[in-house]
């Protein structure tokens, strides 16, 4: 049964961050900047159809992922990256056919990606679990983080399977080992990764090579947008997708010395009232409130660390769907304050 309900559902102005939420509504050709109270500020009606998420360069253009000629049997594809000015121009793109989930831009004009590549036969046998029969057309492909420059020449890159041999949690399907959906740069130059199948966070050395930092945990459930906060925490949408027992998801801030979770968010009332099967997404803001995007419900909500929801939206715009006919997905969304380089740049 569908609700019609849309819009801004819940605004408390006096507890809530003052600001904007930036959002890609699923296979839409639009990325959407709107205020607190539903109103549209900025709307980019871009070239190719959203996949992923999109969000603000200090500049104020639109960093964006599009649809590419993904090729079969890929799953879960984007392939276009696209840099937009204010007014929709294109400014900078690249495609690379392989490329999904997630993609950055770098402050020097680098670049950085996840993209799938087929893995040799040796290196695919040797990855257990998962559920049997279930590869592309008999094949595994595995996670490369992939650098450009300005010009698109590849200046670094980066394979899981040449560093860990994790087994798939059993119940995923076989067709890309890691299933990586967020890389998110680090200040050293590092990167954090979420690798959904394996319910694996992981720290990537960019001078090395090596895994420095990891923390696996099945209560993840096929977890999205890992990310470290100005506190040096990490925050994580859990899905909840490979829950032992009923489904729900979670929000979890984990102290990255002692692995502990330190604050979690989940539903008051009914824990399953929040859950996302997929997609999804977390951001501490400044006031110390957390920006919680729940994908699969098309809705973007802010808590206080008292779990108190002080503004609540769902995404109006319904786009149609191969396999679900009609959606109003959100991939992932962003809030900026009003006096960020972002806004301040943009409006």
């Amino acid at each position: 049964m569908q609700i019609d309900y849309s819009g801004v559902t819940v605004h408390d102005p006096g507890r809530s961050t003052r600001g904007y939420v930036l959002f890609a509504p699923a296979q839409s050709s639009q990325a959407l900047l709107v205020d607190y109270e539903g109103e549209i500020r900025h709307r980019w009606d871009v070239r190719g159809k959203s996949t992923n998420w999109c969000y603000l360069l200090p500049s104020g253009n639109l960093f964006m992922n599009e649809a590419g000629s993904t090729p079969a049997p890929i799953p879960f594809g984007a392939g276009l990256m696209r840099e937009y000015s204010r007014e929709c121009s294109v400014v900078w793109e690249h495609e690379d056919t392989m490329q999904h989930h997630d993609a950055r831009r770098l402050e020097d004009g680098r670049t950085v990606y996840l993209a799938w590549e087929e893995m040799d036969e040796v290196q695919a046998a040797a990855i257990g679990g998962g559920v049997p029969g279930s590869e592309a057309d008999g094949a595994i492909y595995g996670e490369v983080i992939r650098e450009i420059d300005e010009s698109g020449a590849v200046v670094w890159e980066w394979r899981l399977a040449d560093h860990a041999a994790w087994p798939f949690h059993r119940n995923a399907v076989r067709r890309n080992y890691g299933h990586a959906n967020s890389i998110h740069p680090l200040e050293n130059g590092d990167y954090l990764l979420s690798f959904k199948v394996l319910n694996l966070l992981a720290i990537v050395s960019r001078e090395t090579g090596d895994i420095v930092w990891e923390f696996q945990d099945d209560a993840l459930g096929g977890q999205h947008d890992a990310q470290m906060t100005e506190s040096g925490t990490i925050l994580v949408f859990a899905n909840g997708t490979y829950s032992p027992d009923l489904a729900h998801s979670q929000v979890w801030e984990i102290d990255k010395e002692s692995k502990k979770v330190v604050w979690r968010f989940t539903e008051r009332k009914n824990p399953m009232n929040f859950f996302s099967t997929h997609i999804s997404g977390v951001q501490r803001l400044p006031s110390g409130n957390t920006l919680i995007c729940e994908g699969a419900k098309g809705a973007i909500f802010e808590v206080t660390p008292d779990h108190d929801v002080v503004w609540h939206y769902v995404n109006p715009n319904w786009q149609s769907h191969p396999g679900f006919a009609s959606i109003n997905w959100i991939y992932r969304a962003r809030h900026y304050a009003p006096d960020c380089p972002e806004i301040e740049n943009l409006l």
